[in-house]
């Protein structure tokens, strides 16, 4: 008598953290990432990681306050863009989706992740080196932290763009324009990988992690919550 009392727990599609707070928190910490630091550094700008590495060395001497601000905020943002990814991919499969777009999504968003926390890392340690280190230690620092925070985090970010709107366009749960801006955007991050051989492919990752985002942001609110909001 007392079992069919209990009533089975069905999951729903609206569990877990509202994506848009998350999405949003994530790109918020993502931008103060870059203007508070250049605020903190009274308006100097962190030097190119194709630059000369005497400027390097003279930024970090006279800025190790900014650095850490950077890499604080850096680390920050890795998470909730972790959680943004794992609510994103339940969604998916709460929706019904069984493609492996969702996983390519997942492993995207948790390779993006884990790129800005390791280079929020190498910024911290950046700001660590004593003035001695002279200037190929903080240049290879330096290249670590851009390796990772550059086209790491946008390739891994475009997996995870490219992934969701490939999914959302098959079974129609986002807009046509909504979803090939995130195949266009993915498709750029990807181009950011050419960086390691070509330093102009540098001006593809700004657009890659902003731009990505920024498209994140709108599907968090575009992205139904049950089927009946889906177009298919």
């Amino acid at each position: 008598m007392m079992a069919s009392l209990v009533r089975p727990v069905r999951p729903r599609a609206g569990g877990g953290p509202p994506l848009p707070l998350v999405a949003g928190v994530a790109a918020a910490l993502a931008v103060a990432a870059v203007v508070v630091p250049l605020i903190v550094a009274g308006g100097d700008a962190y030097p190119s990681p194709f630059g000369d590495a005497g400027v390097l060395a003279a930024y970090v001497g006279a800025h190790p306050d900014a650095l850490r601000v950077t890499a604080l905020l850096q680390f920050a943002a890795s998470v909730p863009l972790a959680v943004l990814t794992a609510s994103v991919v339940a969604r998916l499969h709460a929706l019904g989706v069984r493609a492996a777009g969702a996983m390519i999504a997942l492993v995207g968003g948790v390779a993006a992740a884990t790129a800005a926390a390791v280079s929020a890392c190498a910024q911290w340690a950046l700001s660590r080196l004593p003035e001695t280190s002279g200037e190929a230690l903080p240049g290879l620092v330096r290249d670590v932290a851009f390796a990772a925070g550059g086209p790491w985090y946008v390739v891994g970010s475009g997996l995870l763009l490219a992934g969701i709107a490939v999914t959302a366009a098959y079974y129609g749960l986002l807009p046509r324009v909504l979803w090939i801006t995130g195949v266009a955007l993915a498709v750029v991050s990807e181009l950011a990988t050419f960086v390691f051989v070509a330093p102009v492919a540098a001006y593809l990752i700004p657009v890659g992690r902003f731009g990505g985002l920024a498209w994140l942001v709108l599907v968090a609110v575009r992205l139904p919550r049950d089927r009946h909001g889906s177009r298919r």
